[in-house]
């Protein structure tokens, strides 16, 4: 009765932690701006079902999306086995689901396969971000000392809450033959080594409750860490996906005031809407995480800084300042300084200054984060967009900042100024009059006659 009351409070103390973080993240998130989202249902559930689910981005690097799947199954499937524990430690039975006979053999036997492949696949994740050192997981000045940290501590922890199970199965399985019953379940894995621990029913009581502690333990410590960690994503990626924008990738969005004044230079008859009372006017573009929508800080907080947008673009790889990552975590960053504290241990607030590149002593995304030679350098060409595989849309962030620096600051780079004067003057961006802009077909005409 007293370990029922001991479960009871840890398991209310871990999930009420976490319900009061994720209030703190849903606070964060609508710091941005409002954002209509319009499109197809169904086409949003495919997506869904497709993206987040299927893992179909995933799976343009073979080896470690095969990794990532057995991780991400394994994970899913898993639950199971919390849902019983859970079951067990508040009502004090033992394996309860066990009345589901064979469905519940199959459930068992699939969880300790999957428990071993996670444990190969984390430690394969290990050793090509510690040992083979991939590029994308390893380099750029978005990857200081706290990300590296965050990954390998998520693995390790995967790790060991595996380990706990299978040691709570192994010595529960020796119990029971030792008390002459039969235990529910399949073990492929831990079956073999039901021998490991010896046949001491003292020393196997305490490694089973050790492993069942453990791993319940450690599996609501996990759930509290994930708003600190960039595995947050395996929360976030399914409402971002769902919400991901369905228009064609190269179709940017259009500021409202703008296409009213525009309409009604074409259109004198067209009424520009008044703005709302109460309303201070919206910035052209964005200067700050408030001047975001809540779509793009969603993005921020999904991010798995996995880098693959980085590594496909072309202006980092042709040594630009420009990573998309950075661009999402400088955003994140910034939005956990200017929101309450969402996490418990708040990495972005305790960060030395060295950890990151100092840009300015202005505290705002732009500047204070993201400098103008990042933004300029990128090409618009969604190579980011494409290749994430949360689809998250990095360039609309990108452009939304720069949009602020042209529209507000007139601080776009001196070749795009003149560009910009050429199409006011002469409505395109060479430096010719209107009046002679098919000189070229006459001259073409006397070169072909002669």
């Amino acid at each position: 009765m007293i370990s029922n009351i001991i479960f009871f409070i840890v398991a209310a103390l871990g999930i009420g932690l976490f319900v009061w973080q994720m209030r703190k993240i849903a606070h964060n998130i609508n710091l941005g701006r409002d954002k209509k989202i319009s499109g197809d249902v169904s086409t949003r559930i495919n997506t869904l079902l497709l993206v987040a689910f299927g893992q179909q981005k995933m799976f343009k690097r073979p080896l470690p999306a095969v990794l990532h799947l057995f991780v991400y199954v394994g994970f899913l499937v898993i639950n199971v086995e919390l849902i019983e524990i859970l079951i067990d430690g508040l009502f004090g039975t033992h394996r309860i689901l066990g009345v589901l006979g064979p469905v519940y053999s199959v459930l068992m036997a699939i969880n300790e396969i999957l428990g071993l492949l996670v444990i190969i696949a984390c430690v394969i994740f290990l050793a090509r971000r510690t040992v083979t050192k991939v590029p994308r997981l390893t380099r750029g000045p978005e990857m200081r000392m706290w990300p590296r940290l965050d990954a390998n501590v998520i693995l390790i922890t995967e790790i060991v809450l595996m380990l706990a199970l299978f040691a709570f199965n192994i010595a529960d399985q020796k119990l029971a033959l030792l008390g002459g019953h039969d235990l529910p379940g399949a073990f492929p894995v831990s079956g073999p080594l039901v021998n490991l621990f010896g046949s001491d029913v003292p020393t196997l009581q305490v490694i089973a409750g050790i492993g069942w502690w453990v791993h319940i333990i450690g599996i609501l410590a996990f759930m509290n860490y994930l708003p600190s960690s960039k595995h947050f994503h395996i929360i976030m990626s399914f409402p971002n996906v769902y919400y991901s924008k369905l228009e064609p990738k190269g179709q940017f969005s259009n500021v409202e005031s703008i296409t009213h004044e525009i309409k009604a230079m074409l259109d004198p008859s067209y009424v520009v809407p008044p703005a709302p009372e109460g309303v201070d006017p919206q910035k052209f573009g964005a200067k700050d995480v408030e001047d975001l929508t809540w779509k793009q800080l969603m993005d921020a907080y999904t991010c798995t800084e996995c880098g693959r947008c980085t590594s496909v673009c072309p202006a980092n790889l042709t040594g630009k300042l420009l990573s998309p990552r950075k661009i999402v975590m400088d955003t994140r960053d910034r939005m956990e300084e200017v929101g309450h504290a969402p996490i418990i241990f708040a990495p972005a607030h305790y960060k030395e200054e060295s950890e990151r590149v100092k840009v300015t002593e202005e505290r705002t995304l732009l500047r204070g984060y993201i400098t103008p030679e990042e933004l300029w350098a990128c090409t618009t060409c969604n190579a980011c967009v494409e290749s994430c595989p949360v689809n998250i849309n990095q360039l609309s962030t990108i452009i939304d900042l720069r949009r602020f620096l042209v529209l507000e600051e007139s601080a776009a780079p001196a070749a795009l100024n003149t560009m910009f004067n050429n199409i006011e003057n002469n409505g395109a961006p060479w430096a010719f009059s209107p009046s002679d802009r098919f000189n070229w077909a006459d001259d073409l005409f006397i070169t072909s006659k002669n």
